[in-house]
């Protein structure tokens, strides 16, 4: 039996891939004068946990398969550290856009959300 195909545009996946470059940026720059370590895990944990752990039918390869809940939950990990560290380490303007971005992937990735919510 063959798997739908998960509703998510080129769009919705660019303003993800944004807001993860903003969240492996802004996270060890605010963790880094507090802890060199901490600040190298942040990205290991932001880089790795979404790479080692997917939804069947939401990435090409899946190394270790999870329920669509986890693969969410990991994309709002993201979004949180992006916004989070955006206002602790960056410019108000900065942070504010940070945080504009994140809303409109958020609202962007609803569809695709409803998808992994039946995976």
């Amino acid at each position: 039996m063959s798997s739908p195909i998960r509703p998510e545009g080129r769009v919705a996946s660019a303003f993800r891939f944004a807001t993860e470059l903003v969240a492996w940026v802004a996270t060890p720059w605010a963790l880094a004068p507090h802890s060199v370590p901490l600040a190298v895990v942040s990205v290991v944990v932001l880089i790795g946990l979404p790479t080692v752990f997917s939804t069947p039918g939401d990435k090409r390869s899946v190394i270790v398969a999870v329920p669509g809940h986890v693969t969410i939950g990991l994309v709002v990990l993201q979004l949180v550290a992006a916004v989070a560290a955006a206002w602790s380490a960056w410019h108000a303007v900065a942070a504010a856009l940070v945080s504009v971005l994140a809303v409109v992937t958020v609202v962007l990735e609803l569809p695709r959300w409803r998808w992994l919510t039946s995976r």
